[in-house]
């Protein structure tokens, strides 16, 4: 999230205004002390003009999770054996 708003040239402040949301809020999530919800991913996107999606799936090339690293558990995530 952070190098996608840097990209824009838009600072901490400006980005959470852009988001509606707090400043400090948006950079605990940034330092990852902070977890967003559903409806806050959506406004992040939303701000940076990327889907949730595709916002998403940046945070996972940066910090794959436990399931992608454990092809055990991904076959039981997708329904297989």
């Amino acid at each position: 999230m952070r190098a996608l708003r840097e990209a824009q040239g838009l600072s901490q402040e400006e980005f959470a205004a852009l988001a509606g949301l707090d400043r400090t809020y948006v950079g605990g999530i940034e330092r990852g002390e902070r977890n967003a919800g559903v409806l806050n991913v959506c406004r992040i996107a939303q701000a940076l003009g990327v889907s949730p999606a595709n916002l998403l799936a940046e945070l996972e090339e940066l910090a794959p999770s436990p399931v992608s690293k454990n092809p055990r558990l991904k076959t039981k995530v997708e329904g297989g054996r």
